[in-house]
């Protein structure tokens, strides 16, 4: 294993730990908006801070992108980017769906990738050409070769809602085509989901950096792609994704673009 993937799964069990005892206590957890349908808890920046102390001790030369601190300074040829709960109105509402995302960019390239669910314990990991894992075992797409059949996992644009009548439409056009469609409220969660084949694909718009940077490797990594709506590499900066095996990132792409 890799030792930088082996600090990043020890950051995110000791945050998960300390996210899912939260969550099974009886202790009021208080949300305050960042912004329209947009909350953050005291939880999740204890969570981050966890993260980022338990990272700095082996690597405290390198940098972070949190979710909710920010950038924290250091090496570019080292980054980490960070969501401490990724589906934090799922975790203050009460509902058991959300998890730890880390990734870790080398050179501006994604180089190690975790996702921890603290509450069903299930660890994807992935490292740059040696494939993804989930609690130890091997991970790959679904090969369905076109949507009839498919179960798809997708979000709305929740923060930015003048953009609803856009994403409905296009939540529309591809119900007609595939089987079912989950929305479950973790964009990090739904990409591992592709890499383990739980779902045969993925896509949403009005996502971050953060939500998404851990699970495209692992997607990659298990034999997938990921691409933006019109079929190319600029997703992260458009803030949107299509995830799948290729032949439903393209049909997906046919549809979305």
């Amino acid at each position: 294993m890799h030792p930088m993937l082996n600090i990043a799964i020890r950051a995110a069990r000791s945050a998960g730990d300390f996210i899912a005892r939260s969550f099974e206590s009886d202790v009021d957890i208080k949300a305050e908006k960042k912004g329209d349908n947009d909350y953050v808890t005291k939880i999740d920046r204890e969570a981050e801070q966890i993260i980022i102390n338990k990272i700095k001790q082996s690597y405290p030369e390198h940098s972070f992108v949190g979710e909710e601190s920010g950038i924290t300074e250091g090496s570019e040829d080292f980054k980490w980017v960070i969501d401490p709960i990724d589906g934090t109105t799922n975790f203050v509402m009460g509902v058991p769906h959300f998890c730890v995302s880390i990734a870790l960019f080398y050179k501006g390239k994604l180089d190690q990738a975790v996702v921890f669910d603290p509450i069903r314990s299930e660890l994807f990991t992935a490292s740059k050409g040696k494939g993804a894992q989930m609690n130890n075992y091997r991970l790959r797409v679904n090969q369905s070769k076109e949507l009839t059949g498919t179960l798809l996992g997708s979000g709305f644009p929740y923060k930015k809602k003048e953009n609803s009548v856009e994403a409905i439409e296009r939540f529309g056009k591809v119900y007609e085509k595939c089987g079912d469609i989950r929305c479950s409220g973790s964009a990090a969660l739904d990409m591992a989901y592709v890499a383990a084949g739980r779902l045969d694909g993925y896509w949403e718009k009005g996502i971050k950096p953060w939500d998404i940077a851990a699970g495209e490797l692992l997607v990659k990594e298990a034999g997938g792609l990921v691409t933006d709506f019109a079929g190319g590499h600029d997703h992260l900066k458009k803030e949107e994704a299509v995830a799948g095996n290729p032949k439903i990132v393209q049909s997906l792409v046919k549809i979305l673009k």
